[in-house]
């Protein structure tokens, strides 16, 4: 069992003992220290906007988080399925104070999560959820008194207006995708993007959609993380030659994958990479400077190179999509988001939307006139090599990180978040995963074979270090 306590929300397995798993008790105590703190922040504002994911434990975990907050004397609007860019949506849009979205994003079967948003509808920063956290450790909640309980309300017409206000975005090109009769390869690991995805597509004009893993029962269908060793289905499906596009979104549809017309992956890398492309051509096509983009650390360079062409700057942030954002707002940035699929389009709002994503993408794909395949060939071409280390609670992971830093101190070495070594024409970032019991080793050149080697060294580095340390 595991409960982690992160800038990326209260994330645990659900089940066993309090504190050691996200159980009935743990949903109270940090949603109720969450509403407290909605409380002070923003006395005026009552209304806490909330919606889930498909995951099996959503509905019970989601009527926990309904009532404590009806407990504290708070309204909730409840979107109940739907997705993380949707809920970020309707914070704002309804006024309210805050936001909760039941989801564990890319883990397993067996988790789920608190996100918890601002009355912008972004993630919280680090010192509020520290904030938080202290409250829940004090436990000093108030509940509100018998007459002055909370309100519930379902709304799940948020979904519809997410839609509508993609397609209202002026780089949203809806002639230029009706007129290329897309066929379209759906694969929703049976959560809530098999509604919203599809929905999308018919809004867009997308009349041939083939619907993979679609029903939001929960049971997924397979590792939700949307990686190529988890998509054999919808590549088998991509294979056949009868689809011009396989699409791929996570269980809350932050994420976006793309598969080629011919099984290939387009890779999760370069979905933000194409983006980026499109706006970033749009914009000094018709006349404007092209602007600033944003990744995270852990993310390829083609980015940098496609904004370099455009005439831009790239700047990488920590990652996390917090600091993501932070960084895009300091540097004013037209697009932005993580190399893992997420793409943030301010014109929109601040947050990953895979929704967004296949907008925009399926805009650039049908102006290009090209093959999606075609398309990924247009990119700088470089590898990502993903890999991590199970942690065990004996391991200190700030030990073991201050070992690989001494080791390689005669390499340029970034320190911002983890540690990120880099190398004449490869880097490699290690860090401890906000979401999981990992260290995360990314590395990236251009060979995949050089960017697995390099992977490997390093952690046949780390396991000395902690086989040293044992």
């Amino acid at each position: 069992m595991a409960l982690i306590k992160s800038i990326s929300g209260i994330r645990g397995t659900i089940g066993g003992r309090s504190g050691d798993g996200l159980t009935p008790l743990d949903v109270v105590k940090f949603t109720a220290a969450f509403g407290q703190w909605l409380r002070q922040r923003n006395p005026d504002r009552q209304a806490v906007v909330i919606g889930r994911d498909g995951r099996l434990s959503g509905d019970m975990v989601s009527k926990l988080v309904a009532a404590t907050l009806q407990g504290l004397g708070l309204n909730v609007i409840d979107l109940r399925l739907s997705t993380t860019p949707t809920v970020e949506l309707a914070v704002p849009g309804e006024g309210a104070a805050g936001g909760i979205i039941i989801t564990a994003s890319h883990n397993p079967i067996q988790w789920n999560a608190l996100k918890l948003l601002n009355e912008n509808g972004e993630f919280i920063s680090e010192q509020d959820g520290a904030d938080v956290l202290a409250i829940a450790e004090a436990e000093s909640f108030d509940f509100a008194e018998v007459r002055k309980l909370g309100q519930y309300r379902a709304d799940t017409n948020w979904l519809q207006k997410h839609i509508d206000s993609i397609l209202a975005l002026p780089l949203v090109d809806r002639e230029a995708i009706v007129a290329r009769n897309f066929r379209i390869v759906v694969d929703a690991v049976n959560s809530t993007g098999g509604l919203a995805v599809p929905m999308l597509l018919e809004a867009l004009g997308v009349e041939q959609v083939t619907k993979l893993h679609c029903e939001p029962t929960g049971q997924f269908a397979h590792n939700p993380e949307p990686l190529p060793e988890n998509l054999r289905d919808i590549i088998k499906e991509m294979t056949k030659g009868s689809a011009d596009l396989g699409i791929v979104v996570d269980p809350d549809v932050d994420r976006l994958a793309l598969i080629c017309e011919d099984g290939s992956p387009f890779g999760e890398e370069y979905t933000l990479v194409s983006v980026a492309d499109y706006i970033l051509k749009s914009r000094t096509n018709q006349g404007e400077p092209a602007g600033n983009t944003v990744s995270n650390m852990s993310s390829t360079v083609a980015l940098r190179d496609v904004t370099r062409k455009y005439g831009g700057q790239h700047f990488a942030s920590a990652v996390g999509e917090v600091n993501v954002v932070t960084m895009m707002k300091a540097e004013n940035a037209v697009i932005g988001g993580e190399g893992n699929g997420g793409i943030i389009y301010p014109e929109l709002h601040y947050g990953r939307d895979a929704l967004v994503g296949i907008a925009l993408f399926l805009s650039h794909l049908a102006k290009s006139g090209k093959s999606a395949s075609m398309l990924r060939r247009t990119y700088p071409n470089y590898y990502i090599s993903k890999n991590k280390i199970e942690l065990t609670p004996d391991i200190n992971v700030d030990a073991v990180l201050d070992r690989i830093q001494a080791k390689y101190a005669r390499n340029p070495i970034n320190t911002i978040d983890g540690v990120k070594i880099e190398f004449d024409k490869e880097w490699v970032h290690l860090r401890k995963s906000n979401t999981e019991p990992i260290i995360r080793i990314y590395s990236e050149s251009d060979t995949l074979a050089t960017a697995d080697h390099l992977a490997r060294k390093i952690i046949s580095d780390i396991r000395e270090v902690i086989a040293e340390k044992r």
